[in-house]
């Protein structure tokens, strides 16, 4: 597979042909509009049954266009980068959108540095598929090392790269590199005859050599199947109305679903958020502050700056219970009457601009962890969640979780399994009680969909009390 140039970046299409393709697909009325040029590369490696039987490798290049008009947006896409397909993908936008006469031509030149967050190569590049073929190998020997109960183990490892140009209607050029890997582990162990799941994993915008070299693999070795094993001994979960402790880090996945959709700007603009209209108004409990966050350093969520070119920057959603804030791309910005966040985000250079999550946490408060544990009389302490769903006009949503305990007297009595968490975002915002000193960002791990779309995103939560929520479980 041919790799993407690491250290030039230069721009795949000429200046003038992207200058004339701004002016064809630009009319005179246009409110806003780019182009965007992605090559990109991924490889993945999956072992089963004790070896590696699947290695894939791809790489795709494109160009999708953009025309925005008030509320309506033509984009058009290419994966062909000669002038004719350019062209006529930027006579296809320009059609969608409509308008007048085209706008003169523009001159390509390139804007001031964003702060770069992550390294500019191809995290893949310095090792080999054997490297990581013997890794995932020892990862195998290793679960099955820990307890003899494990009978399957399915690890994988994954990269990609992708190379950005972004051209602004006025012919500004702003570009991206960005790494990704993951690591992704799961076992299956059996007792009795009876079989549960455990899974861990991990990664970042980081070189892939950190996941080799570190003790981090093993880490989510032993966590897989720890979580296994436990399952083992879980008892059926109570259900019923009671209270609930979410653990730190992962668990802010129910953060993202159940009230993260529903600050982003699209919903919002348009009425059909829970949130819309209640900007300045409380919709949380005091003492909760809510975070999107896409400059961290290396984090899975983090852009340097977004599909559009805008840098990324730390958003108070949430502050002290009070909403002050939505995600914005620029067309939604432009709309609200508001400047835009840097949260435009796309799956690719085929997919439209949306208003999109980068990492999002609520910050810390002052409890201790244990003391919000020991203060449930009778309830849930969930630590790990699997699946779940939600409805972003009610912010009603279910999810499972996959490592629960129940509590009574204020100590863990046993883990539990089957346990459902249903409720409403803005309502579970205002029944928390207490906000640990804990906050911790989740592994890397997050996928966000919308709109038919993928985006790698991060969560993060710490320790809280939430007084009231309905569990859906099998035992009375």
């Amino acid at each position: 597979m041919s790799r993407i140039p690491n250290q030039q970046h230069e721009l795949p299409v000429a200046p003038e042909t992207l200058s004339s393709m701004l002016a064809r697909m630009l009319p005179a009325g246009a409110d806003d509009g780019d182009l965007y040029i992605e090559q990109g590369t991924s490889e993945s490696l999956a072992l089963e049954e004790g070896r590696v039987k699947h290695i894939s490798a791809s790489s795709h290049q494109g160009l999708g266009a953009r025309v925005i008009r008030g509320e309506a947006a033509g984009h058009a896409y290419t994966d062909r980068l000669e002038p004719e397909a350019l062209m006529e993908a930027a006579r296809a936008a320009r059609a969608i959108a409509g308008g007048e006469q085209p706008r003169a031509p523009v001159a390509i030149h390139a804007a001031g540095a964003a702060p770069r967050l992550y390294q500019q190569d191809d995290p893949a590049l310095h090792v080999p598929l054997t490297a990581r073929k013997d890794m995932l190998e020892r990862l195998d020997r290793l679960a099955r090392s820990i307890d003899t109960r494990v009978r399957q183990v399915f690890a994988s490892i994954a990269s990609s790269f992708s190379d950005i140009h972004i051209i602004r209607m006025d012919g500004t050029h702003i570009h991206d590199a960005r790494p990704l890997v993951r690591l992704n582990i799961s076992v299956v162990v059996e007792e009795n005859g009876k079989r549960e799941t455990g899974s861990a994993g991990g990664g970042g915008r980081f070189p892939l050599e950190r996941l080799l070299a570190g003790d981090e693999a093993e880490r989510l070795v032993r966590e897989a199947v720890r979580l296994a094993v436990l399952n083992l001994d879980a008892r059926e979960a109570p259900a019923g109305s009671m209270p609930v402790v979410l653990g730190p880090g992962w668990p802010g996945i129910l953060l993202h679903e159940a009230i993260g959709h529903g600050l982003e700007g699209d919903f919002n603009r348009k009425g059909t958020s829970v949130f819309s209209e209640k900007m300045g108004k409380r919709v949380a409990a005091p003492g909760i502050t809510v975070v999107d966050d896409g400059s961290i350093a290396e984090r899975r969520g983090s852009l340097s700056v977004d599909d559009e070119g805008t840098q990324s920057q730390r958003t108070v959603l949430i502050e002290d219970g009070i909403l002050t804030g939505y995600l914005l791309d620029r067309q939604n910005a432009r709309l609200l009457g508001m400047q835009p966040t840097g949260n435009g985000r796309r799956e690719s250079y085929a997919h439209p601009v949306l208003p999109r999550m980068t990492n999002t946490f609520m910050l810390a408060g002052k409890d201790r962890p244990e003391d919000i544990l020991t203060s449930l009389e009778r309830g849930i302490y969930a630590v790990n969640f699997g699946g779940g769903q939600v409805d972003i006009t009610s912010g009603k949503f279910v999810f499972t979780t996959s490592e629960a305990y129940y509590v009574e007297g204020g100590r863990i009595q046993y883990p539990v399994k089957g346990a459902t968490l249903i409720g409403s975002g803005h309502e579970v915002l205002q029944k928390v009680s207490m906000i640990g000193n804990d906050l911790q960002l989740d592994p890397g791990v997050g996928t966000c969909g919308k709109g038919g779309q993928s985006v790698p995103v991060g969560v993060g939560l710490p320790t809280i009390r939430i007084d009231e929520l309905t569990i859906g479980g099998t035992q009375a």
